[in-house]
């Protein structure tokens, strides 16, 4: 059996993904930050609840001391928590605002990941999937075939850049351990509503998620797919 931990997973992409792969038959421990939103959404899953906050790590190595006392191990993390520009727009940018974002879409991959690493170590197939964004990746925001370029989410896009980043340098430092960013697309989510709302369901941006959380030893480390298939950094 597969033992699972997906952040920000109260709704949007990582609901979807922890209803797929508790269906699949992984146990899935959730992530968020309010009890009562996380514990309705892990009774409705059938799924584990933790409460975590990942800019704090007290609270990350406090979740991370349960799935051992539980399990003993992590076979796959999936780093799916994150936070938008919203509103703020170019003028409303501060260095204040851009710490918080890349705090949590950053920092934060970095925080649960190595509070992960002594369990994922103990797994025989361990895997780490991040949640990155066409947005960081500097093929597609030069692309004027791609939608990406078209757009200027200046903090958004820089963090998953950097999620990008990190992705390729664990794959390298750790090829023990199978590492690959994602890139959903544009999903109806509460993160997307902002700015018009629209995207495609969660159930066809999850896929991409799922797949990855999936691989097997003979899987791949340090890519970046898309639901089509790899995408160019």
């Amino acid at each position: 059996m597969t033992t699972t931990l997906i952040t920000g997973a109260n709704k949007g992409l990582g609901f979807e993904t922890a209803r797929r792969l508790i269906a699949a038959g992984h146990t899935v421990y959730i992530e968020a930050r309010s009890i009562a939103r996380g514990e309705a959404a892990a009774a409705e899953l059938g799924a584990r609840f933790l409460r975590i906050d990942v800019t704090d790590d007290a609270s990350v190595e406090a979740a991370m001391r349960v799935i051992e006392e539980r399990d003993g191990r992590l076979d796959v993390l999936v780093n799916n928590a994150g936070i938008g520009d919203g509103f703020v727009g170019v003028d409303g940018l501060t260095g204040a605002t851009a710490l918080v974002e890349f705090d949590t879409n950053a920092v934060g991959v970095v925080r649960v990941t190595q509070a992960a690493l002594p369990l994922l170590r103990r797994s025989d197939n361990p895997v780490v999937v991040n949640i990155s964004s066409g947005l960081g990746s500097f093929w597609a925001v030069t692309n004027p075939e791609r939608q990406e370029s078209h757009n200027a989410f200046v903090v958004y896009g820089a963090t998953k850049a950097a999620v990008s980043m990190l992705t390729v340098q664990y794959a390298k430092a750790l090829p023990d351990i199978k590492f690959n960013a994602v890139e959903p697309g544009y999903t109806a989510t509460d993160l997307t509503a902002p700015f018009g709302g629209g995207g495609r369901p969660v159930q066809e941006s999850a896929e991409v998620i799922v797949r990855l959380a999936s691989i097997g030893k003979d899987g791949p480390t340090g890519t970046f797919q898309e639901t089509t298939g790899e995408l160019a950094w």
